[in-house]
């Protein structure tokens, strides 16, 4: 009978060299490849996370460190913004309304809405241009100070519950939501136009009728000014809903359609952000100008498409003061007037630097036309000028469709 071995630390190396597994062997690739996966599956994870959360609210980064939240939420990339229940609701109300399209009765009128702080010195003029057109128009007139005294019977009984507007203030924006309130009551009302104390028409009846009515888009103005006057005006507090990006500015002298009168009535969520923080020294001495921005931005969010960005009014801003030029008698002559109604380019000056110019030719559905239907700025004086050449400046062009 054999002697059995002795139990010894050699006998196991002998042993273990004789068995099969490698359980002692470094991790294989295929190991590698593996951890090579979770890791790029963690990474995607917290992609994801930083998408669904804005980093803005710092969500994402606190879920992985509390600290150094603000470096990480620096290197993650930017994430689609957050809406609020109360913007989402604003959007499907107003879309709903846009998604309408306009419809041209025969009975459809323009609502031509005045917003003058008493007197209208150029109401005979207006009177000669309404005249034969009965059943077409509508008028309505917000006196912020006094009731005016008519001498047209097409004005007589117009005025609308008024208050005070100040320059610059949201009271301005307000007059002219009082307006269109007003006018939407009467559901033949198809244009609304906005007009001052100044304004007079640089066309005959008929051709602005056919020029609104068969439009397919709002003449709204909108443009990005980046300077201090436009984009600069912007407030903090007008987050998360109106970004800087989306901030646009305009003239306030507009014609509507219908539809985008009703979804300015049926606005509270933007018009609440410009009612509550966009003013004279407001926010960091930033001189925000309600009546230049809320439209323009307004629009520029919700249908850039249906509007013109540019407006059928025609002001003179050469003289780049704070106010437009006033059209003096001595400056009233058929060459003017002439001028005014063959220009077919409009030019937006932007605050940046001394005033860089933006042009752009005027679109009629498509086909280049002149761009102005009313003119502004002109001083009462001018009256009997106007009338003597009226005739004369609105039938120099026919409307030919």
């Amino acid at each position: 009978m054999k002697a059995a071995k002795r139990w010894s630390l050699g006998n196991l190396r002998d042993m273990a060299s004789s068995l099969p597994g490698p359980r002692h062997r470094a991790p294989s690739r295929r190991r590698a490849r593996v951890y090579i996966v979770m890791a790029l599956s963690l990474i995607a994870f917290f992609a994801v996370i930083a998408y669904m959360y804005p980093h803005h609210s710092k969500r994402a980064c606190y879920m992985i460190s509390s600290r150094g939240c603000k470096a990480l939420a620096d290197w993650l990339p930017p994430s689609l913004r957050e809406y609020s229940d109360d913007e989402i609701a604003a959007r499907v109300v107003i879309s709903e309304i846009l998604s309408n399209p306009p419809v041209i009765r025969k009975d459809s009128k323009i609502a031509f809405m005045f917003l003058t702080p008493g007197a209208l010195p150029f109401e005979r003029l207006w009177d000669r241009f309404f005249q034969g057109h009965e059943g077409k128009f509508s008028v309505y007139i917000h006196a912020s100070k006094e009731r005016p005294v008519h001498y047209s019977r097409y004005f007589v009984n117009r005025e609308i519950r008024s208050d005070e507007v100040v320059w610059g203030r949201i009271s301005m924006v307000d007059a002219e939501r009082r307006l269109l309130a007003n006018a939407l009551r009467d559901p033949t009302n198809q244009q609304f136009v906005l007009l001052s104390d100044s304004c007079v028409p640089l066309r005959s009846f008929e051709y602005i009728y056919n020029y609104l009515m068969y439009s397919n888009v709002s003449y709204v103005d909108c443009f990005d000014d980046p300077g201090q006057h436009g984009s600069g005006r912007h407030m903090n507090h007008m987050l998360p809903e109106i970004q800087k990006k989306d901030f646009r500015k305009g003239a306030q002298w507009f014609t509507m359609k219908r539809q985008h009168a009703v979804a300015t009535m049926a606005d509270s969520l933007y018009y609440s952000k410009f009612r509550d923080y966009c003013g004279p020294g407001i926010e960091n001495n930033k001189n925000c100008i309600a009546d230049e921005h809320y439209l323009p931005t307004f629009f520029h969010m919700l249908d850039p498409t249906g509007i013109s960005n540019w407006t059928v009014t025609q002001v003179d801003w050469s003289e780049r003061k704070w106010h437009p030029k006033t059209y003096m008698p001595e400056d009233v002559t058929h060459e003017l007037l002439n001028n005014l109604t063959s220009t077919d380019t409009v030019v937006h000056v932007t605050s940046v630097g001394v005033g860089e110019e933006i042009w752009m030719p005027c679109m009629w559905n498509g086909i280049k036309r002149p761009c102005y239907l009313f003119g502004r700025k002109f001083h009462p004086d001018t009256l009997d000028k106007l009338l003597d050449l009226f005739s004369n400046y609105t039938k120099s062009v026919s409307w030919q469709l």
